[in-house]
């Protein structure tokens, strides 16, 4: 990524999610998800580039601290500059969360 990468993530209070800027910052909150739901995973994926722009097509799958489970579809649209990832927007999926399995 770009040391001025901003990441526009798929939730938060704007039509763009929440926006976050800078690697390091963009790491942090990576590191986040990590720390929230250990087992978080993003399956099912295909990518592809053409020209500046790539697209990353996943499944989102996690267990969020209360048991509850999240599994949707999503995609990441990217944005290059010189060969590297300058902004990345994330769309996910809106639906229930499961619970856990009794």
């Amino acid at each position: 990524m770009t040391d001025d990468v901003v990441f526009e993530t798929a939730a938060g209070p704007e039509a763009y999610g929440t926006r976050i800027s800078g690697n390091i910052n963009v790491g942090a909150a990576f590191e986040k998800v990590w720390a929230h739901s250990p087992d978080v995973q993003w399956k099912n994926t295909n990518h592809f580039v053409a020209g500046n722009i790539g697209v990353s097509q996943w499944t989102f799958v996690a267990t969020l601290p209360d048991g509850k489970r999240v599994e949707a579809d999503g995609c990441d649209i990217f944005t290059f500059r010189d060969g590297r990832i300058c902004r990345k927007q994330a769309f996910r999926k809106d639906r229930p969360l499961q619970e856990p399995a009794a």
